[in-house]
C-alpha cells in the first residue's frame, strides 16, 4: 500500500475515534436546559469527524487519483524539494508556540511572520516588516476586542 494511503489509514483511525467521542461521550454531562439548544459544544467536532473520515476513505479508495501532473508532489522524489525550508518552517512554529507567553503576541507573532518570510525567501524588508506588524496588530485587534479573548500583548515581564 503507497505512502498516502497508510497515512489515510492512520487518520480514519483517528477521526472515527474522535467522531465516537463528540457522538457519544462530549454530549453526556450536558446541563439539561442546553440539550434543547440547536448547536451543543460537540456540533463543530461532529461536523470535522464526518469530514475526516470522507476525506480520509476517498484517499483509502483511491478516487483521488488521476493521472500525475506537472506541479503535484512526488512522495518517490522527496528530496528534490525544499526539505530545508520546510523543516526550517516547522522547527519556527515551535519556537513561536514556546515564545508566546514570555515574548508577548505581538512580539513573538511579527518575529514569527518576518521570520518566517525570511525562510521562504522575501527580502524586501520595507514591504516584509510593515505587513508583518499591520497583520499581526489587526489579528490581536480582531481576537482582543472584536471576539473578547485575552491575548497577553506585551512580554511576561511587563505586566497584563
Amino acid at each position: 500500500m503507497a505512502l498516502d494511503r497508510w497515512i489515510a489509514l492512520i487518520l480514519l483511525g483517528i477521526c472515527i475515534t474522535y467522531g465516537y467521542t463528540a457522538w457519544f461521550t462530549m454530549d453526556a454531562d450536558l446541563a439539561p436546559f442546553m440539550r434543547r439548544n440547536p448547536i451543543w459544544p460537540s456540533t463543530f467536532p461532529k461536523v470535522l469527524s464526518i469530514f475526516g473520515i470522507a476525506a480520509s476513505l476517498i484517499i483509502l479508495l483511491g478516487l483521488e487519483k488521476g493521472e500525475q501532473k506537472i506541479g503535484e508532489i512526488d512522495h518517490r522524489r522527496l528530496t528534490d524539494y525544499f526539505l530545508g525550508q520546510a523543516l526550517l518552517l516547522l522547527g519556527l512554529m515551535v519556537v513561536y508556540a514556546l515564545c508566546l507567553r514570555p515574548l508577548g503576541f505581538l512580539a513573538s507573532t511579527s518575529l514569527f511572520l518576518i521570520t518566517g518570510s525570511l525562510i521562504l525567501g522575501e527580502r524586501k524588508w520595507h514591504i516584509m516588516i510593515p505587513v508583518s506588524l499591520i497583520a499581526t496588530l489587526a489579528v490581536w485587534y480582531l481576537v482582543q476586542e472584536v471576539l473578547g479573548i485575552f491575548l497577553r500583548p506585551l512580554p511576561y515581564f511587563m505586566g497584563t
